[in-house]
This record gives C-alpha cells, sequence and structure tokens, in this order.
C-alpha cells in the first residue's frame, strides 16, 4: 500500500469547499468514486451524480506542487478532510467505475453564445421540477412505475436551454451541487465547448458532459 502525504490547501475555506461538495455527492450515492488529478498546486476532483448523467468539477489550490491521479471513494476522502487545519488525507485507490476514464479535455475550449443568465437558469428548473411532478401526478394509477417515471424525467431533462445545446439536466446539476451562484450575486456563469463537449463553468464548480455517447473503448482522460 502506497502512504500519500496530506494535500495542503491554501486556506481553510478550500478545504470546506472541497467538503460541501463531497457532501453532496455522497448524499446522491453512498459509494460514489470521484478521481482525482493534481498538477502543480491545483486538484481537480471528478464525481459523476447518479440520474444527471454528467460529471461534476470541483477545483481547489494547494500550497505544495503535487502530481497525483488516483480514483478514490468519495466518503472516505470526505472523512479525511480537516477544514480547520487546511488539509486532507487521500484514501487508498479503488476501482473505479468506466467514467473515470474518460474525461473532458484540458484544452481547446471555446466560448459558446446564448447561455442565459442565473435567475432564468434557475426559473428553467423549477419549470421543469413542476412539469415533472404535475405530469406523474397525471399518470393512471397502473402506469405510475419507475420506468414512466424515468421516461417522463428523461424527455423533460434532456430539453436544451435555449440555443445552446445544453441540457437542462446539466443545469439542474449545477443547482443541486450548490455550484450556481447565490441569488442576488454577479458571479460570471459561462459556457463552453471542446469537442463533443460541454462545460458550464462557475466560480464554485464546473458541469461537464458529452453531447455523443462515447466509444467502447475506455481510454484514460485528463482533468479540465
Amino acid at each position: 500500500m502506497t502512504v500519500l502525504a496530506p494535500l495542503h490547501f491554501e486556506d481553510a475555506r478550500e478545504a470546506a469547499a472541497l467538503a460541501a461538495f463531497l457532501t453532496r455527492l455522497v448524499h446522491y450515492d453512498r459509494a460514489a468514486a470521484v478521481r482525482l488529478q493534481a498538477d502543480g498546486g491545483a486538484l481537480a476532483v471528478f464525481g459523476r451524480p447518479p440520474s444527471f448523467e454528467v460529471l461534476a468539477i470541483r477545483t481547489a489550490r494547494l500550497v505544495d506542487a503535487v502530481g497525483l491521479d488516483a480514483t478514490v471513494s468519495a466518503g472516505e476522502l470526505l472523512e479525511g478532510i480537516e477544514e480547520s487545519a487546511g488539509k486532507a488525507v487521500v484514501p487508498d485507490s479503488v476501482t473505479g467505475p468506466p467514467w473515470t476514464g474518460v474525461l473532458p479535455p484540458r484544452a481547446g475550449w471555446q466560448p459558446v453564445a446564448g447561455l442565459p443568465g442565473t435567475a432564468e437558469m434557475r426559473g428553467a428548473v423549477a419549470a421543469a421540477v413542476a412539469e415533472f411532478r404535475a405530469r406523474d401526478e397525471e399518470l393512471p394509477e397502473g402506469r405510475r412505475t419507475r420506468a414512466e417515471r424515468d421516461l417522463i424525467g428523461r424527455e423533460i431533462w434532456s430539453r436544451t436551454l435555449g440555443a445552446t445545446g445544453l441540457p437542462l439536466r446539466a443545469v439542474h446539476a449545477a443547482q443541486s451541487l450548490g455550484f450556481l451562484p447565490p441569488e442576488g450575486t454577479e458571479a460570471p456563469v459561462a459556457l463552453f465547448a471542446s469537442g463533443p463537449w460541454l462545460r458550464l463553468r462557475t466560480p464554485y464548480g464546473s458541469i461537464a458532459l458529452r453531447t455523443v455517447p462515447m466509444a467502447l473503448t475506455v481510454t484514460p482522460g485528463t482533468s479540465g
């Protein structure tokens, strides 16, 4: 077993923000895994919350230059974070799910025009949630099944936001994971594309997804 040195963050707020992200991931999936990639003084943590079909990315600044690429348990990493000390113990590596081998590209991102403001994005998510609930309530008793609900959800959350091509599920994921800026703030939110990937970036994290299905052959990816 290889024992890795603890990660030291630039300040306690970086540790707290990462802990909040991991807490939300574990809420959706107690057995969640995350892929960690550190290059120099920057750490990127990739997770895939169930049902959203997107990658969530949280970055943090480190005190020391570190080289790291590992897939670990999100819950164990969360337990190893000492917020007051601004550090984290990296747990042993685990065998990751297939998505950990296909990550967004490191470079080549180009801005995508047409992204609405944060308030409008929140409104779109709220309208989609309300529509889902209404259509679910309208289902006859004999059709009120998980499969039928999944069909409704897939149809609603696959709709794109304006002309951007960004599925609503990506915005829903950003809101659920705390990535959208708080109401009343003017923090920048932007959309980028690189090949088959789209990336919604905010100061609190990013949501990335492929716009075409993955190939059957899985190859290692790089952080975005």
